[in-house]
């Protein structure tokens, strides 16, 4: 069962998503607690590739009041836990020019929090206007056939 916390909607339009992952975090307590709360934003957040490790860094969870001063920081860079071989298959294809690796959700698993992270290539400003007008062609549509029947 998945709860979900929180939504990159800029991310979709910004970008053309080309594959999705599911990576679990490192979290410390005060984090774990505060992304229950729902308190999460990822609208500047991305992922980088140090030492061969994954880390997701710009998001922010809020502090945890109750934590008090032990509490942590809120952007600070979290590890991403994949596998070597997704790792490898990731850095290799955001080496090509264009593509970027960001999260697209988060949500609780099972009471884990998870990430859904994306490799994805830069929309052309000619790009989100058109994909802006399928959708409001599409809306349209749809409101015909629901007035209709």
């Amino acid at each position: 069962m998945q709860k979900l916390i929180a939504t990159n909607r800029k991310a979709y339009h910004d970008y053309f998503i080309h594959e999705t992952i599911e990576a679990g975090l490192v979290l410390r307590g005060s984090e774990i607690k505060s992304i229950r709360a729902g308190r999460v934003n990822l609208r500047d957040s991305y992922v980088s590739i140090i030492d061969e490790e994954a880390w997701l860094l710009n998001m922010h969870i809020a502090a945890y009041k109750q934590a008090g001063p032990d509490s942590h920081t809120p952007r600070r860079k979290r590890k991403l836990l994949l596998h070597r071989k997704q790792i490898n298959r990731l850095h290799s294809r955001m080496l090509e020019k264009g593509y970027t690796i960001v999260p697209l959700r988060l949500y609780l698993k099972d009471n884990r929090a998870k990430a859904e992270i994306a490799l994805v290539r830069g929309k052309k400003q000619y790009d989100k206007r058109a994909t802006i007008a399928r959708k409001d062609a599409q809306r349209t549509i749809d409101r015909a056939l629901k007035d209709r029947g």
